[in-house]
């Protein structure tokens, strides 16, 4: 059997931006597809694609965007509750909790992505490169990683 194409799945971040993630949950694992999912979304809120307090979607909503049953994406959520990642609020929905154990902090996040942003910035000025020649770099350079981990998630 063939793993599925990847789901992209919208939601906001914390300041209502619009974003998306990238799940592949490969039906012929022998991992199960819960502890996939968990995997997948432990290391989201690890590096920061899912800053603490996004709001992330609803069971049923992500069930159907990966198509697998309700069941499994509540074992996924229960199993990072009970590490401490996610926060069941009940009807409000499930939250990235505020400071996720075993991970950077966000103050720290920031300072050193706002570290690499004034590198970045330094070396284009240099280079004679203006704000938008710079953004469609850095958007470049974001594809090219996308098309990389694709390509890398495909073969194994």
């Amino acid at each position: 059997m063939a793993s599925r194409q990847p789901a992209i799945i919208g939601f906001r971040d914390t300041r209502g931006r619009e974003r998306r993630m990238t799940l592949r949950l490969d039906p012929a694992s022998h991992i199960p597809p819960y502890e996939q999912l968990r995997a997948q979304l432990s290391v989201m809120v690890a590096v920061g694609h899912l800053e603490p307090g996004t709001r992330l979607p609803t069971v049923r909503d992500l069930a159907a965007a990966l198509e697998v049953s309700p069941g499994t994406v509540a074992r996924a959520f229960r199993e990072l509750e009970h590490d401490r990642l996610l926060e069941g609020r009940g009807r409000r929905g499930t939250f990235v909790v505020d400071e996720p154990p075993d991970s950077e902090p966000l103050a720290e996040r920031r300072r050193r992505v706002t570290e690499a942003a004034n590198t970045f910035a330094f070396a284009a000025r240099q280079l004679g490169v203006g704000l938008d020649a710079a953004t469609d770099a850095v958007r470049e350079a974001f594809a090219q990683l996308a098309v990389g981990e694709q390509a890398s998630s495909e073969r194994t």
